[in-house]
């Protein structure tokens, strides 16, 4: 028999699943999300907002704001597009709007944190970035950041040297004479322990010294760039504002990017695929840009109006100082962004400014674009670095931690410089090797074949078990009727867990495997009728013998669904998920919940006393 407390367990795991399953039932709204890049809205730039919006006179169902954000909710998509674009012209700099979906879940639902199950790309609709990432290109810039310092840490140690230079993974360096090598080897072994293999000849009286990295040193490199470009990647999609994204590694130079219920796909790929950064630099005031003087300590660039600038070698900050940025204006209402420095580059900075007060200071641009051409067949694959001046201007005073870059066009073009900055540089340049989109029109013909399936295997396993078990081929109905609605409402409580075309699948398994332990008592408990025993004992040794039987099947599927998350890639960790979510709901339902209901029917009859027949 069934204690008390196993029945009130059963009817308050009813009670919450039924609660958090129902938010799936409701429909969903386009919608347009505004954003600050300072995580919170004040009330001034609120009625700001809000009076933005009722002067695109735009139809609207509800506006609902918080203290991070304003959310409009529409009727169409096309509202929904109209709005999106009003917004990104007329919203001020620190702001930004993206576009979602969003359930139409009852108040009483969300006071008690009801949610939707969140939907995969196969089921939502979005865009699946295949990313290459090019490590031989931060070895490279690896190998140039050494050469720098070697050299700068050769002049402050007083280490002479006829030359240094780089050819192509080899830096190469050039003494006069056997003493200053040894210093040199021991200077870059205190620096750089382990870093460098070394080759040391003599040629023409000169005594050369080669470094090359070596095997260890580069892997960790090329790991740690890889690490650092998911990290940037992350921070990017964040600011998109997207659902339960994934940004994964896949192969050891590849990263994945989905984007579920992304709509505006051109912006994701701009966003996910730029490689931008800041160098500031000091313009060099003494060279024409005609001189041949200058191609030693300096170099020309241009600027966006294609004018040359010619600009010192050495680089005062790049975008890695950058801790924090935000767009806004300057005080001639010009779009700009503010910029916030680590300590380190705060003093760097703090330094060389105070040193040049009165001379003028470049900011430039650097953008790593890829390429990708088919030449006779083969694929080629090509970065074309794009180095634009944006801004020059004098140093009025001594710079520190914070300050502001202008001579950006217009508040789109501050707010995506911002967002790069902000979400932190790429360690490595990467081009899109893949892309797919899903259009909503495809996510909901999955979602309705995924209900179609689920809806045909169920009603089958239903007639079969009503068909064959008569009364009990009911109770076990019922019973996976709650196991579907455990999976529904787990799924919809547990964060970050995202239904896909193959969770879809695990759930069907998931209805079949389900009446597998309701076969295997009733057929125990036929037996034990069979061997004259009387209804209700026949119902207790049923559901006794037949537990060890049931723990071990389930047990060992439970296991392989375990190794299958740990393993497998995205479509594989959905489908076990769902199965290891079923396995578990399906034991409860089978052993305790069947049981309840069974011996609550058979104990007692419509006169109150026992039964003399068992409906199986």
């Amino acid at each position: 028999m069934v204690n008390l407390w196993k029945k009130i367990i059963v009817l308050v795991v009813f009670i919450v699943c039924v609660l958090y399953a129902l938010p799936n039932i409701y429909s969903n709204d386009p919608i347009v999300t505004i954003n600050s890049v300072n995580d919170k809205i004040e009330s001034k730039e609120r009625k700001f907002i809000l009076q933005l919006i009722k002067a695109s006179k735009i139809d609207y169902k509800k506006i609902s704001a918080t203290n991070t954000s304003i959310t409009i909710r529409l009727n169409n998509k096309r509202d929904q597009s109209l709005y999106n674009d009003f917004l990104s012209k007329n919203l001020p700099g620190d702001f930004i709007s993206s576009i979602n979906m969003s359930p139409n879940i009852p108040d009483w639902l969300q006071a008690i944190d009801g949610k939707q199950m969140n939907l995969g790309l196969d089921l939502r609709g979005g865009v699946h970035f295949l990313m290459e990432v090019n490590l031989d290109d931060v070895v490279n810039t690896r190998l140039r950041k050494y050469l720098s310092d070697i050299r700068s840490h050769f002049r402050s140690e007083k280490i002479r040297y006829r030359k240094i230079s780089l050819d192509g993974s080899t830096i190469i360096l050039i003494f006069q004479n056997n003493e200053y090598l040894v210093k040199a080897k021991e200077s870059i072994d205190s620096i750089y322990t382990d870093t460098f293999d070394y080759a040391e000849y003599k040629n023409k009286g000169d005594y050369n010294l080669e470094l090359s990295i070596n095997i260890a040193s580069l892997d960790e490199i090329r790991k740690a760039a890889l690490k650092q470009n998911i990290t940037t990647l992350r921070n990017r999609v964040n600011e998109l504002g997207v659902a339960e994204p994934l940004v994964q590694q896949s192969g050891k130079n590849r990263v994945v990017v989905e984007l579920p219920g992304v709509q505006d796909t051109k912006r994701a790929k701009d966003i996910i695929g730029a490689t931008a950064t800041l160098e500031f630099r000091l313009v060099d005031t003494t060279n024409e840009t005609d001189s041949s003087d200058f191609s030693i300590k300096s170099k020309v660039y241009k600027d966006k109006y294609n004018n040359p600038v010619i600009l010192k070698r050495e680089v005062i900050l790049t975008g890695e100082n950058i801790v924090d940025a935000s767009s806004g204006f300057d005080q001639n209402s010009r779009p700009a962004v503010n910029i916030t420095l680590d300590s380190i580059g705060a003093k760097k900075f703090s330094r060389v400014t105070d040193k040049n007060v009165g001379k003028p200071m470049a900011v430039i641009y650097i953008e790593s674009k890829s390429k990708i051409k088919n030449v006779d067949g083969n694929i080629i694959k090509s970065f074309d670095k794009d180095e634009t001046v944006i801004n020059v201007a004098t140093i009025q005073e001594r710079l520190s931690k914070t300050f502001q870059i202008t001579g950006l066009d217009n508040p789109l073009e501050s707010r995506d410089l911002a967002l790069f900055l902000r979400a932190g540089s790429m360690a490595a340049p990467m081009y899109i090797i893949e892309e797919r989109t899903v259009g909503p029109s495809l996510g909901e013909v999955n979602i309705s074949q995924g209900q179609s399936s689920v809806i045909l295997g169920l009603l089958l396993v239903l007639i079969f078990m009503l068909f064959y078990y008569k009364v009990f081929g009911l109770v076990a109905n019922l019973a996976l009727i709650f196991n579907i609605i455990i999976i529904v409402s787990v799924m919809s409580m547990i964060p970050g867990a995202t239904l896909t075309l193959p969770g879809i699948a695990g759930i069907v398994l998931t209805v079949g495997m389900a009446v597998d332990a309701n076969v295997l008592i009733f057929e125990r408990i036929r037996e034990e009728l069979r061997n004259e025993s009387t209804p209700m004992a026949a119902i207790e040794l049923g559901y006794k013998k037949a537990f060890s039987t049931i723990a071990d099947a389930n047990i060992t599927t439970l296991i392989a669904s375990i190794i299958l998350f740990m393993f497998g890639t995205g479509p594989i960790k959905g489908f076990a998920v769902t199965l290891s979510i079923g396995i578990l709901s399906s034991m409860f339902t089978a052993i305790l919940f069947t049981r309840i209901i069974v011996e609550t029917v058979y104990r007692k009859g419509k006169t109150g006393q026992k039964v003399s027949k068992l409906w199986i």
